[in-house]
């Protein structure tokens, strides 16, 4: 398989919107930011922007569209959000009616997409730091979890927080913390770190999304607030319709990494 570790991201793109590459999307185009994806009738938009507003660890602003307009002219100029990400999820009145890999077919001119920061970005600069990232080594998907954390409501929008998981090796703690804060714009600093049953995860080897992952001696398992969270949101509070990507398979934009850091 084509090494797409360091490739530009619009040819990667590219393969996604030719249904060439299927697959999540961590590990791809290091260097560049990834995001999440949420679409809603414009009927639905300002609640869930005040929704983001208010739980920027979940749900950081990339970018919104216009109504109607497919293409992130500010993130990536050329893209289409109805094709560019690997695998969508359609959500109708709280229920997954489905995963498409396009959802051109779905499209309607008065929907407004926005794209949310992933916390996919900052693990470039934990592996340059020499930092294990289990789910890349392992060629898998994250592991991600409905938690006891409620988000502040707005409007019609409510519901738990969603955190992803890495194990971190506990020496590696602090320098993870260190090298993550940096990165607000995507999620940032971790939530919670250690104690999954504080925060409401059961079992942390059965997660609610992604696939799990093995933890290792002397490692901790860390959380990061997750843009997996509207989808939770969508399945408690049941809008009409909202269209995401599938999780893992993120948005891959045209900004670096440290355009979205404080250095």
């Amino acid at each position: 398989m084509t090494d797409l570790s360091f490739e530009k991201p619009v040819k990667v793109r590219q393969r996604i919107r030719e249904n060439i590459l299927k697959k999540p999307t961590s590990g791809l185009c290091r260097g560049y930011a990834q995001g999440n994806l949420v679409i809603l009738p414009k009927s639905l938009a300002y609640d869930f922007l005040l929704f983001a507003h208010r739980n920027p660890k979940p749900c950081p602003v990339l970018e919104v569209t216009d109504v109607g307009q497919r293409e992130l002219k500010s993130i990536a100029k050329g893209s289409d959000v109805s094709t560019d990400i690997p695998k969508y999820r359609i959500y109708k009145k709280g229920r997954l009616e489905g995963e498409y890999l396009d959802i051109k077919d779905f499209w309607r001119e008065d929907y407004v997409s926005f794209i949310l920061g992933c916390s996919f970005t900052f693990e470039s600069a934990l592996i340059d730091a020499g930092i294990s990232v289990r789910h890349i080594e392992a060629g898998s998907n994250v592991p991600m979890y409905i938690t006891n954390m409620e988000c502040r409501s707005a409007g019609i929008f409510s519901g738990p927080m969603v955190v992803s998981m890495r194990p971190v090796h506990v020496d590696n703690i602090v320098k993870t913390v260190q090298i993550t804060s940096r990165y607000p714009k995507v999620h940032g600093a971790p939530i919670h770190i250690g104690a999954p049953k504080l925060i409401g995860i059961k079992d942390i080897f059965n997660p609610d999304f992604g696939e799990p992952v093995e933890i290792k001696e002397n490692e901790i398992p860390v959380f990061w607030a997750c843009g997996v969270t509207p989808q939770a949101v969508a399945m408690k509070v049941k809008p009409e319709i909202m269209i995401t990507h599938a999780p893992g398979h993120m948005f891959i934009t045209d900004i670096k990494n440290y355009e979205l850091g404080n250095f």
